[in-house]
């Protein structure tokens, strides 16, 4: 494939789409704040202009909401779509998903452990709650990608087939049991269900954004450092082994980061959906399969697209929210069925 445009434009153009994506959701929202203010108030907050007393409103906005709510949706787009590009290598099939090995169902369900789970016995304690279902959910999506990497392992080998049909099974039995603690929720605790279930950055903050943060950072900086194998595995894993690869070292190391990198962004904003499908491929349509170029390219592509997603989720139905799982989906949707069908021809 050859690529459409050169690498360092794309970066150029990435990032000058991840800073006016930033602004703009620094900016935007039930209340607007003027470009220019909010950019003046940004820098004040950072400690890199001089305080007053002009912006306070601007600046009590942003340091205590927008900020937050931006650095998160930040995190998760990036490593959402570098997860992405790590499933599309270790399965050579530009149409994968993080969710295939069963993270995010794990996770979905450990939240859902959590939501029903502590209203059965009195409700979580207030000063926990965020963080127990965030916990419950990071263990979640963890859990079910062991067994489902367990499942896949035979003889001291990782078939992936195999793999990918253990995790569409406990993906559906992750699912089944989501829909018993639904129909076991009370009214409340249903509602509460079924909006972390579609996605939302609302009631970002900086304590939660740590975990996030650290995770983000590992698999950004460790994933490029296989860019190498996973070109290699391109060309198939016997391939790989002759190159000097250490295919089963790799694919475990994909696997884990991914778990690490999915499971945290879903314990900390929700379920997302299709960041991890529709990123890496347009960004490969763009530049051709080099995983050198491909995964930081769709970090910044990702965080981008997330950004302007809540942005839309904000404004839409303002001053209602529109939870980000729907904006993704309804942009995620209509690309991947583009995507078979541009295939199929």
């Amino acid at each position: 494939m050859n690529p459409v445009i050169r690498p360092r434009s794309l970066f150029i153009a990435l990032s000058l789409l991840l800073a006016l994506a930033l602004w703009l959701s620094l900016a935007l929202g039930p209340v607007s704040l003027p470009l220019l203010d909010t950019l003046k108030a940004a820098l004040r907050l950072l400690g890199l202009a001089q305080p007053g007393d002009d912006l306070a409103q601007a600046e009590l906005i942003l340091g205590q909401i927008r900020l937050p709510r931006t650095l998160l949706g930040l995190l998760v787009g990036a490593v959402l779509a570098l997860c992405g590009v790590a499933m599309q290598g270790l399965f050579r099939n530009p149409l994968a998903d993080p969710g295939l090995i069963g993270v995010s169902s794990g996770a979905a369900l450990g939240a859902a452990i959590a939501i029903v789970g502590g209203a059965a016995f009195g409700g979580l304690p207030e000063a926990f709650a965020p963080y127990l279902l965030s916990l419950f959910a990071f263990i979640g999506g963890l859990g079910v990608t062991a067994l489902v990497y367990r499942l896949g392992r035979r003889d001291g080998e990782t078939n992936v087939a195999t793999m990918l049909l253990a995790g569409i099974a406990l993906t559906a039995l992750a699912g089944a049991a989501i829909g018993l603690f639904t129909y076991l929720a009370d009214d409340a605790t249903l509602r509460t269900l079924t909006f972390w279930n579609l996605g939302s950055l609302n009631g970002a903050s900086y304590a939660r954004l740590w975990p996030l943060l650290l995770v983000t950072a590992a698999v950004a900086l460790w994933l490029p450092r296989r860019a190498k194998a996973l070109n290699a595995l391109l060309l198939g894993e016997s391939e790989a082994r002759h190159l000097g690869f250490a295919v089963e070292r790799v694919k475990a190391e994909l696997v884990f980061c991914t778990a690490l990198g999915v499971g945290a962004a879903v314990a900390a904003a929700g379920m997302i959906g299709f960041i991890g499908l529709v990123v890496p491929h347009l960004v490969r349509l763009l530049v051709g399969p080099d995983h050198r170029v491909l995964l930081p390219a769709s970090a910044l592509a990702g965080a981008s697209l997330l950004l302007l997603a809540d942005l839309v989720a904000r404004l839409v139905l303002a001053p209602a929210e529109l939870p980000i799982g729907i904006v993704t989906a309804l942009i995620g949707a209509p690309f991947f069925l583009y995507l078979l069908l541009r295939g199929r021809t």
